[in-house]
């Protein structure tokens, strides 16, 4: 992800998310946090998803991931994270977690795909309603450079 990338990531987040990550959110993740990576999926030069995670040692959080309303339904999400998965792998992370809305059971069937189990819940989370999250992990597979 690059700084110009964030007027489309802004319109991806705001489909996307109750409560959405500002232009001034992205351009101190990509400026400012040396743990932040942060990538995006184009088609034909146009941004349609992108995902972040913070390093930190050998574990990964994923902060966010998203594909734009038209995209979704076609198994980008799933590369997206697989991407992520091993990039923060390549990088030293052995493990990876995230939080997710109790009422997003798409995202959490992705999840369990890709070997993320439940461990515990995060009450009232997520500020525009107040939903808790649960807090998902994953041990990472070991990926080489270009595999």
């Amino acid at each position: 992800m690059r700084i110009d990338d964030i007027p489309a990531i802004c319109e991806i987040e705001i489909e996307a998310f109750a409560t959405p990550w500002t232009k001034e959110a992205f351009n101190n993740e990509l400026t400012n946090n040396h743990f932040a990576k942060y990538m995006v999926m184009e088609l034909s030069g146009e941004v349609v998803g992108y995902g972040g995670m913070w390093l930190i040692v050998d574990e990964a959080h994923v902060t966010n991931i998203a594909v734009a309303a038209p995209y979704r339904g076609r198994k980008w999400g799933e590369r997206l994270l697989i991407e992520l998965q091993k990039t923060a792998s390549y990088m030293g992370a052995v493990r990876m977690t995230l939080e997710v809305r109790v009422s997003n059971s798409i995202a959490q069937r992705l999840y369990g795909k890709l070997g993320f189990y439940p461990v515990g819940t995060r009450r009232g989370y997520y500020s525009d309603n107040n939903e808790d999250a649960i807090i998902m992990w994953a041990e990472l597979p070991k990926y080489e450079s270009g595999n």
